[in-house]
């Protein structure tokens, strides 16, 4: 009972970092929120392009060049190196296709003759490459098939004219389960830290001389100690997952508390499990208050950037993704953006889910047992 009651006691004034870590998981999620927010409209932009036609406008040149100004945006340029080069590094354009001197009468003829093509390799420049080849295509399919080129130009306007409608029938809302995803990302950062500072400095003033020297004239278990220490700050953090979780609820809404949130909830209730460990086993290489703050920030503050909590994993290199595999915030992550991206929860999902809290949990048995290790050969070398 002397254990928990001191626990309380030095808890109460650890409640002003408490509160701060938790504004900053309120204060970057609400911004990450409210920003790049994802909509499932779909709206088709057309590429930039420029076209320098060395052809007579006629025949097939004409209908081509029809196609083109309906389906991209013709810039004007002048037919100069330099000024193409720099629209192209400009971005003006992304796309430049050059029309070959008597181009529609050798297509015509039954030749392939070749467009010279120059693009930035960016997505707009692909899109426009789409469609010329769409149009190449089609007209190789029809020519020789019709008995005259304006029958040819009309087949190849009437095929080229059909769209395809699409319909998004996915019931899932991605914009809030989004912002779900990025919240709890966050998540990660405020619980390692609180988890850091609270235990460290708790076990800071268990390890003072005079209450360790206590503790060994008592005969205490140095197992039981570690046991009821471990127990009332995964109480606490308990508490601190669930008021972050009803903190979802406000922010985000309804979802919170669906198969989603459930997901959400108990992937971060296994990962604070963790974090508590984590704060136990470091706070046993705490000499002073100072290296209390140095740890959050090497391991914190380490463990976002690395493991994709303030980057998005999928613009991190792919060596900084490897390197982060030997932290627990990189499957507490990863678990995240599984929820969050997937549809269904079929088996192969539930597989990958529970294979990623399972290293989460191998990570805390080993820091459970690394503290208790370390502790026993410091009560021994005293």
């Amino acid at each position: 009972m002397i254990v928990y009651k001191t626990f309380l006691k030095v808890l109460n004034k650890c409640k002003f970092p408490i509160i701060l870590y938790s504004a900053i998981l309120l204060f970057f999620a609400g911004i990450n929120m409210s920003s790049n927010d994802n909509t499932m409209d779909f709206t088709a932009e057309k590429p930039n392009i420029a076209v320098i036609n060395n052809d007579k406008e006629e025949g097939i040149t004409k209908s081509f060049l029809e196609y083109l100004h309906e389906n991209t945006n013709i810039k004007d340029i002048k037919n100069d190196e330099q000024e193409i080069k720099d629209a192209l590094f400009y971005r003006e354009i992304q796309y430049i296709v050059y029309i070959p001197e008597g181009f529609s009468d050798s297509f015509l003829d039954g030749k392939n003759p070749q467009l010279e093509i120059k693009s930035t390799g960016e997505y707009q420049s692909e899109l426009a490459d789409m469609i010329v080849e769409r149009y190449i295509k089609v007209a190789k399919r029809y020519r020789g098939s019709t008995d005259s080129d304006e029958e040819l130009f009309e087949k190849i306007d009437e095929t080229l004219s059909k769209k395809a409608d699409v319909e998004i029938i996915s019931k899932m809302d991605t914009k809030t389960i989004t912002r779900l995803t990025r919240y709890f990302n966050f998540s990660a950062y405020s619980f390692i830290a609180i988890s850091i500072y609270v235990i460290s400095t708790i076990l800071f003033i268990f390890k003072s001389e005079k209450i360790n020297r206590r503790t060994i004239v008592g005969s205490i278990d140095y197992k039981k100690v570690n046991a009821k220490l471990l127990i009332a700050n995964s109480g606490f953090c308990f508490i601190i997952w669930a008021i972050y979780f009803i903190c979802a609820r406000i922010l985000i809404g309804e979802v919170a508390f669906s198969t989603y949130g459930i997901y959400f909830a108990i992937n971060s209730l296994i990962f604070v499990i963790c974090t508590v460990t984590l704060g136990f086993f470091v706070s046993h290489f705490v000499k002073s208050r100072n290296t209390i703050t140095a740890l959050i920030n090497i391991i914190g503050l380490g463990s976002s950037f690395l493991c994709g909590v303030f980057v998005p994993m999928e613009y991190l290199p792919e060596g900084v993704l490897k390197i982060a595999h030997v932290l627990p915030a990189y499957w507490f992550v990863k678990n995240n953006e599984l929820i969050g991206s997937t549809e269904v929860f079929s088996g192969d999902v539930i597989k990958s889910l529970v294979i990623n809290a399972a290293v989460i949990i191998g990570f805390t048995i080993v820091f459970f047992v690394g503290s208790n290790i370390v502790t026993k050969k410091k009560m021994k070398a005293e």
